[in-house]
């Protein structure tokens, strides 16, 4: 099986937001969803965009040799008083299927190298404590995982 990790595009939100429905289901909190795909297309393709997308996908098996998304990396910058410019990994998600196959190491490799280009100081994220699959693929990248540090958040209506 042959994967081809590259930028979103504006035809691709369809599919990076079902993948991000189907991480909400994942992480227990699928009515938590509230953003949409038209929100995600002036967000993330407008002449100032605050994401990124970046998308693994495969040729199907079939007779039309069809292109399937099959995970996703969505990133922004944010700013850290200590270090500086800094490369956030909002999300990461890999359909379960799909899953060692390498990609998530891809990605992260991919990460790097934009980081490293775009002189960030770091690439950072959040995940959830009982997640235990990510935490063991963090840890196999030789990732630091902070439990020193609560989040915090008010919700705007």
């Amino acid at each position: 099986m042959t994967f081809s990790l590259r930028t979103g595009t504006p035809a691709d939100i369809p599919a990076a937001f079902a993948l991000i429905k189907e991480l909400a289901e994942y992480e227990k909190a699928p009515l938590e969803v509230s953003n949409t795909p038209a929100q995600m297309l002036i967000d993330g393709f407008s002449e100032n965009p605050i994401f990124h997308l970046m998308v693994a996908e495969t040729t199907l098996n079939n007779n039309n040799h069809q292109k399937q998304i099959v995970g996703m990396a969505i990133t922004y910058y944010r700013y850290s008083t200590w270090k500086g410019r800094v490369l956030y990994l909002e999300d990461l998600y890999i359909l379960p299927e799909y899953r060692r196959f390498g990609l998530g190491e891809q990605f992260f490799a991919l990460l790097l190298e934009k980081a490293k280009q775009d002189k960030c100081q770091r690439v950072s994220w959040q995940v959830l404590d009982w997640n235990e699959p990510a935490i063991n693929f963090y840890k196999k990248l030789g990732a630091t995982l902070d439990p020193e540090w609560v989040n915090g958040f008010v919700e705007i209506n």
